[in-house]
């Protein structure tokens, strides 16, 4: 739409200019002036509402080409216009830009045998050299000009052709490295289940026919051996339980979730770590609620925000405290009123210990958290 009335602009321009030329030498009357220009913009706004007809568009083109002509036919005295042969110009192109070659060519032709046939008359001040090689220079420009925009179009199509096959690939990808995961997860846990839960079975077994079988002095040790053995059992299945456990957490998590937010929608997120946040001692609870924390603000981002683009921060300051922060540029200042998900955001992060704030200001839209970390007790 916009280069629609930039091509308006052009053709009201050049038309006035050359309306003015041709009253001032050939004495046009007012009332033909007016009526000549409302046939030829009535007929030019018709060519949006026909771009997909291209036949009926060549004709109404066509018949545009017919009105300038016919209102710009050289005068007696034979004094050159040189504004008509800008709007010819014009025309020409738009018909280049809108329609097929051969189709711009029977628009073009028009306009040629428009300019040749008061020569051939003897009535125009244009030489016939002057106005064949016009035409030639003219037909070369636009056919060059046809040619590169067909040409980038075509590459505009096979980048979107391969944008689209590297999303389908990076989300493959990511898919398969999910599948991957969780199958390993899912055969680690069954070799532990199987071999060490069956082993610590068998040897509890073997504690307690111990323990029935000794004196009264061992079989206090005996029962402790028992016990402690039944715990690191009780430990396995947990542990086998937990590998079994789909709730997604941690950083690597998050990682997974950057890059299928970046392969789906367009958004560009700049992460950095600092102080080794990859490393800190965060208890499975926390980095669900981190992974959470940063989904729900990645979400209102694509939901929010007119600019694509967000900063993701991991930091240990002190190595007591992991801090998040998630930032976007925001287009204005507005207020914003809290959700249903930044509310459950600032209470999974309160049910962990932690903290969640969300500011705007700066043209910028925040989500900060902090999360208290435990010291790993010596054994």
């Amino acid at each position: 739409m916009r280069s629609f009335w930039l091509w308006l602009l052009f053709i009201g321009i050049a038309w006035f200019l050359a309306v003015r030329q041709q009253q001032s030498i050939s004495s046009l009357s007012m009332t033909w002036s007016l009526l000549s220009s409302a046939c030829f913009f009535a007929l030019y706004f018709l060519f949006p509402l026909l771009r997909k007809n291209k036949r009926l568009l060549t004709l109404v083109q066509g018949g545009t080409a017919c009105v300038a002509i016919g209102v710009f036919w050289p005068v007696s005295n034979g004094e050159m216009n040189l504004y008509v042969l800008l709007l010819i110009a014009i025309l020409a192109g738009h018909a280049y830009y809108l329609l097929s070659f051969l189709q711009a060519s029977i628009v073009g032709g028009i306009l040629f045998i428009g300019l040749v046939t008061p020569i051939m008359l003897g009535i125009s001040g244009f030489p016939l050299l002057f106005i064949f090689f016009y035409f030639l220079l003219l037909t070369v420009s636009l056919v060059t000009f046809k040619n590169m925009h067909m040409a980038e179009m075509d590459q505009d199509a096979r980048y979107d052709a391969l944008l689209s096959e590297y999303r389908k690939l990076k989300r493959r990808v990511a898919t398969d490295e999910s599948r991957a995961r969780e199958e390993e997860r899912v055969e680690v846990g069954r070799e532990i289940h199987d071999s060490v839960g069956h082993k610590l079975t068998a040897l509890v077994m073997q504690l307690e026919v111990e323990r029935m079988a000794s004196d009264h002095v061992r079989e206090g040790r005996i029962a402790k051996l028992k016990t402690l053995a039944k715990e690191s059992l009780e430990e396995t299945r947990r542990a086998v339980k937990a590998m079994k456990n789909k709730e997604v957490g941690g950083v690597s998590a998050i990682m997974r979730l950057i890059r299928q937010m970046e392969a789906e929608n367009y958004l560009r997120i700049h992460f950095s770590v600092k102080h080794g946040a990859f490393t800190a001692p965060l208890t499975n609870n926390q980095t669900i609620a981190v992974y959470r924390a940063v989904q729900e603000a990645l979400t209102n981002v694509m939901r929010h925000s007119h600019i694509r683009e967000a900063k993701i921060l991991f930091d240990v300051p002190g190595g007591r405290v992991f801090r998040f922060e998630v930032s976007n540029p925001a287009s204005s200042i507005q207020p914003w009123h809290e959700g249903f998900g930044i509310t459950s955001m600032k209470e999974r992060m309160k049910e962990v210990g932690g903290e969640c704030h969300i500011t705007h200001s700066d043209n910028r839209f925040i989500v900060k958290g902090t999360l208290p970390l435990k010291k790993e007790e010596s054994v």
